[in-house]
């Protein structure tokens, strides 16, 4: 590490061939991948080593999708780019790249120790997940990323990677459409002669692994430590694309997590409570039938996403989830509960598939929860280890916010479209198209990381430390204008909270144009006022 000035100030300055931008799944393969194909000069930087989204979240049963690896079913890398395609707003040749690469990361991540579930003959068992019809995915429980995660990480420090930690990236260097390096703003690195703690890289090649927009909605299941930075790619001149589509779902509120799988399997009544604390099962006026209703409950299990092909009659399920948006709509709150049935329920008015799934289970108890502790125990003591106890309360929900199925556009190689030696990885990179199967996230990491890893490794070049520099020379005025108290660190983040509000209310799966139209002027305005009115508060 070196100290340059810029404008008076000291500033750290580190050189590298690469640096890779943020420390989950897909950042951790992609070091991983380049100290394997020879280019070692390189580090992770990161926010938070622990946090982000692929160490701190997870959902029923979070899924690995892949070609299948298992019976006699056919299928075939073919196939599966198919399904990736057919989904809708995804390109054909990265489908073709997602499902090829798709055994060998597996397999890598078999190797490094994840414990993907396998029988006696040594085949890697699959099941169905939602958006498809074939059993490709692959789990090793409700925290299969962080599993991932933490052997990648492992991975990373038997190769003594650096891992910087505490760094926020605000900006990324640029010189005639390539990134040259990022500036940070660093807590420790806070002093007289840097009041604002930046830090500057120089790099030849820039690896983006920092996730989806989880900060832009109030009702979201991104975990709280996932902040992202997409913003400062946008910002940098690297085109988005379908940025508007993400995925939403129903969640808990108190503890952030997916209520998927045998969450609604075991069939719990949904409840809405006004003001005045009275409750009322609302569910049953969406559905021709309370036998469409269950029907719909037990299949959103299997069909979390909310899905506007399945909002028709019957007992399509993505019915529920407007209608649970419709409750909070009116003020009131949405929980579930799992101590009894809905009202109506018997068990003959289920589906057959409903039916035989909890009966060859074993989770045909009288109740939902008794249900669940057949089905899924440890669903049960999730929500303990987070105070929340599934035998005596009901479970606060909503239609959260859960990934972006867009982000930024990208080359065959994962690189930017529009920004050279820039590689979006992971959530970042908008490869997921509309529909696309569960699980398939999780494969993108690392076969995008991989991917962006061989470009890199292809090509040569001294660290291009003086454009680095210069560009930061350039960009630090703007960042000087953060500096002075103009606010405190709690108007900030209910100001976050306020933009948040607005984006659940406007901009989340249900829209109208008209206030889309009058948030897009109102978000529009704060970003060209922000730094004026808000100043050191937002980096201490």
């Amino acid at each position: 590490m070196k100290t340059i000035n810029i404008d008076g100030k000291n500033v750290p300055l580190f050189e590298y061939d690469a640096i890779v931008i943020g420390s989950g799944a897909a950042g951790y393969n992609a070091a991983d991948e380049l100290y394997s194909l020879g280019k070692t000069n390189i580090a992770v930087v990161t926010e938070g080593r622990a946090m982000g989204t692929s160490r701190n979240t997870g959902s029923d049963k979070q899924t690995y999708y892949k070609v299948s690896t298992s019976g006699g079913e056919g299928d075939s890398v073919l196939d599966m780019a198919k399904t990736l395609y057919n989904g809708g707003s995804m390109h054909g040749d990265m489908a073709l790249i997602e499902a090829a690469y798709s055994q060998k990361c597996f397999f890598k991540l078999v190797n490094y120790g994840v414990p993907f579930p396998y029988n006696e003959y040594g085949e890697y068992v699959g099941y169905r997940t939602d958006n498809d019809t074939r059993r490709r995915a692959s789990s090793c429980g409700p925290l299969t990323s962080k599993l991932m995660t933490e052997a990648l990480e492992r991975a990373v420090l038997s190769k003594n990677i650096p891992i910087l930690n505490g760094h926020r990236i605000v900006k990324i260097l640029t010189e005639n459409g390539r990134a040259v390096g990022a500036i940070s703003i660093r807590a420790a690195s806070i002093s007289e002669e840097n009041p604002l703690g930046l830090c500057v890289f120089a790099a030849s090649d820039v690896v983006y692994a920092v996730g989806g927009p989880s900060a832009i909605y109030l009702s979201t299941v991104y975990p709280e430590s996932q902040t992202c930075a997409l913003g400062a790619a946008l910002e940098a001149g690297a085109e988005g694309m379908n940025l508007t589509e993400s995925q939403y779902g129903m969640a808990s509120v108190k503890f952030r997590w997916n209520l998927s799988g045998s969450y609604q399997q075991v069939i719990p009544r949904y409840v809405s409570v006004g003001e005045d604390g009275a409750e009322e099962e609302f569910l049953r006026d969406h559905f021709g039938s309370t036998a469409e209703m269950l029907s719909a409950i037990f299949m959103k299990g299997y069909e979390w996403p909310f899905d506007p092909a399945k909002v028709g009659g019957g007992s399509h399920s993505s019915k529920i989830d407007i209608a649970v948006f419709g409750e909070i709509q009116k003020g009131r709150r949405v929980f579930l509960d799992y101590t009894k049935n809905p009202a109506g329920f018997d068990f003959s008015l289920l589906s057959d598939e409903a039916k035989n799934y909890l009966s060859s289970s074993g989770a045909a108890g009288k109740t939902p929860l008794k249900r669940l502790e057949k089905l899924n125990a440890p669903a049960i003591a999730l929500y303990a280890s987070h105070g929340i106890d599934l035998k005596k309360e009901m479970l606060e929900i909503s239609v959260s916010a859960q990934h972006n199925n867009g982000g930024l556009a990208l080359t065959t190689d994962y690189e930017s479209t529009t920004l050279k030696r820039f590689y979006p990885v992971g959530e970042c990179g908008g490869v997921f198209g509309v529909h696309r199967p569960g699980g398939s996230a999780l494969n993108s990491t690392q076969v995008s990381s991989a991917r962006a890893a061989q470009k890199i490794a292809a090509q040569s070049g001294a660290v291009p430390t003086d454009a680095a520099i210069n560009a930061a020379k350039a960009v630090c005025g703007e960042l000087a204008s953060l500096e002075g108290d103009k606010t405190t660190l709690s108007d900030v983040l209910s100001k976050r909270r306020e933009y948040g509000a607005k984006m659940s209310s406007a901009g989340a799966f249900m829209r109208d144009n008209k206030a889309v139209c009058e948030a897009i002027a109102y978000f529009e305005k704060e970003y060209r006022d922000f730094c004026e009115k808000h100043g050191s508060a937002t980096v201490r």
